[in-house]
C-alpha cells in the first residue's frame, strides 16, 4: 500500500508539477510553492480511484445534474451509511465535461482535478460552486474550493475542447443531444440542495426566533445561488479571453453570493446558545474525521505542506517541476509555430511566468477549518479573492501577448489545447 501510494504520489506530481522556470523566467518562490501545490492535491488521489469506477460504471446520467444531491445519497440512505460527496461530485461533473470531448468516447481528461472531478464542464466553468460554498461554510469542508487554481486558469487558456465540442453544450442536435448535457443542465448542479434547513434545524433544535432566523438565512442562500448560476454563460466563450472573463464573472458572483449570506448567516448564529453552536460544528465532524483519515494516509503528502519543509532542496521534486515546464509550456514549439517574433516571444514568457506564479498563491495545501460558519464564509470570501486577482493577473498578461497578433496568429494559439488533447 505504502508502495502504491508513494508512486501515486509521484504521478501526480509528473502530471501537476510544473525548476528551471525560476532561472528562466524569474519565478519567485519557485519549486516551494508550486510543490505545496501538487503535494495538497495528492491528498485526494484516494478519492480519485473511486470517483474513476463511478464514472466507468455509469451510475450517473446527464439529467441527474439537475436532481442528485452529492450530500444526500439514497443508496447510502438504504445501507444506514453517509454519502461519499466526493466520489457522486466527481462523476457528476466528469459525466459533463467529458460527453462533449471527442465524442465522450474518452475515460478522463487532463484537465481534471486529482479527486476525479472537473472545474471546467465544456463552457461551464465551476459547475459545484454554489454546493462548495455550503460544504466549505456549513460543514467546515474547503476542500473542493481548495482544489481550483492553476489547473483551471491553464485550461482556459489552453482550452482541451474543439469548437464544435463547445457548441454541443449550447445548441445540441441529434443523438448527441442526449448525451451531452446543455449549458443550463451543467450550470442548474450549481445547486444541488442548497442550505441543509432541516439538517440543521434537527441538530440545534431552534425556537421560534431562531427557525425565523433560519428561515431568513435560507432564503439568503437561495438568492445566493440564483446570483451564481446568473453568472453562467448564455454561450459557449470563443477564445482563452472570453474563457478567463467567464472564470473572472463566475468568482465575482461567487463573491457577491458570499457578502450576500453574511448579515443572515450572523443573525442566526448569534442567536444560537453555545450548546446550540456545538451541535451546528458537529455536522462537519463526519467530514472533517474523513478528511483526517486521508491526510494520515499521506504522511510525506503532510510534511511537505508543513511551513519549515523547503522542496526546492529535493531533486526529485525539482526535476518534476522542470517536466511539468517542458511538457505544458514548450515555449519554444510555440513560438516556432506562432511565428513569434522576439517581441512576442517576450510577452509569451511573461504570460507563462505569471500563470505559474498562480500555483504558489492558490496553494492546495489542506487548512485547517476556521471554528465559525462566519469566519469559515470570510476565509472561502478570501480564497475566492485571491484567485479572481490571480485570474486578472494572466487576463492582462494574455491581454498584452495577444496586442500584436496576427488574426491567424490567434487563430493558431486556440489550437494549441485542442491538439493536445487529441
Amino acid at each position: 500500500m505504502g508502495l502504491a501510494l508513494a508512486s501515486a504520489a509521484l504521478v501526480a506530481l509528473a502530471v501537476l508539477l510544473p525548476n528551471r522556470a525560476e532561472a528562466q523566467f524569474g519565478l519567485r518562490g519557485g519549486p516551494l510553492g508550486v510543490a505545496r501545490f501538487a503535494v495538497g492535491h495528492v491528498i485526494g488521489l484516494s478519492r480519485l480511484r473511486h470517483a474513476r469506477m463511478a464514472v466507468r460504471g455509469g451510475r450517473t446520467r446527464s439529467a441527474a445534474l439537475r436532481s442528485q444531491d452529492p450530500r444526500n445519497d439514497p443508496r447510502g440512505a438504504e445501507r444506514d451509511q453517509l454519502a461519499n460527496p466526493y466520489v457522486l461530485r466527481a462523476a457528476l461533473t466528469a459525466e459533463a465535461a467529458l460527453s462533449g470531448w471527442h465524442g465522450g468516447r474518452r475515460p478522463q481528461g487532463w484537465w481534471r482535478h486529482p479527486d476525479g472531478s472537473y472545474g471546467w464542464a465544456g463552457p461551464v466553468f465551476w459547475p459545484f460552486a454554489h454546493d462548495d460554498l455550503t460544504n466549505a461554510v456549513i460543514f467546515g469542508d474547503p476542500t473542493s474550493l481548495s482544489l481550483y487554481g492553476y489547473g483551471d486558469i491553464y485550461a482556459a487558456l489552453f482550452a482541451p475542447y474543439a469548437a464544435a465540442e463547445l457548441a454541443a453544450y449550447t445548441a445540441p442536435q441529434g443523438r448527441r443531444a442526449r448525451k451531452v448535457p446543455s449549458v443550463e443542465n451543467v450550470c442548474d448542479a450549481s445547486d444541488t440542495g442548497g442550505l441543509p434547513v432541516e439538517r440543521i434545524a434537527a441538530a440545534v433544535q431552534p425556537n421560534e426566533s431562531q427557525r425565523t432566523a433560519l428561515d431568513e438565512l435560507a432564503s439568503a442562500w437561495t438568492a445566493a445561488g440564483d446570483t451564481i448560476r446568473g453568472a453562467c454563460p448564455a454561450q459557449a466563450p470563443a477564445n482563452a479571453p472570453d474563457r478567463l472573463a467567464l472564470m473572472r464573472d463566475r468568482l465575482e458572483a461567487m463573491i457577491k453570493a458570499a457578502d450576500a449570506v453574511a448579515p443572515s448567516l450572523a443573525k442566526f448564529v448569534d442567536l444560537l446558545s453555545d450548546d446550540q453552536k456545538a451541535k451546528l460544528d458537529a455536522l462537519a465532524k463526519d467530514r472533517r474525521a474523513a478528511l483526517a483519515s486521508i491526510q494520515q494516509k499521506n504522511p510525506q503528502a503532510n510534511s511537505a505542506c508543513k511551513a519549515d519543509s523547503d522542496p526546492r532542496y529535493d531533486e526529485q521534486m525539482q526535476r518534476q517541476y522542470e517536466q511539468l515546464v517542458q511538457q505544458q509550456w514548450p515555449a519554444a514549439d510555440i513560438a516556432a509555430t506562432l511565428r513569434l517574433d522576439e517581441v512576442a516571444r517576450a510577452r509569451f514568457e511573461v504570460l507563462q511566468d505569471t500563470a505559474l506564479r498562480t500555483m504558489q498563491t492558490l496553494s492546495a495545501c489542506p487548512t485547517k477549518p476556521e471554528a465559525t460558519p462566519q469566519a469559515r464564509l470570510k476565509a472561502a470570501k478570501a480564497r475566492l479573492e485571491t484567485m479572481l486577482q490571480a485570474v486578472n493577473g494572466v487576463a492582462d498578461a494574455l491581454d498584452d501577448f495577444e496586442a500584436d497578433l496576427s488574426d491567424e496568429q490567434k487563430a493558431g494559439f486556440e489550437a494549441i489545447g485542442p491538439k493536445r488533447g487529441a
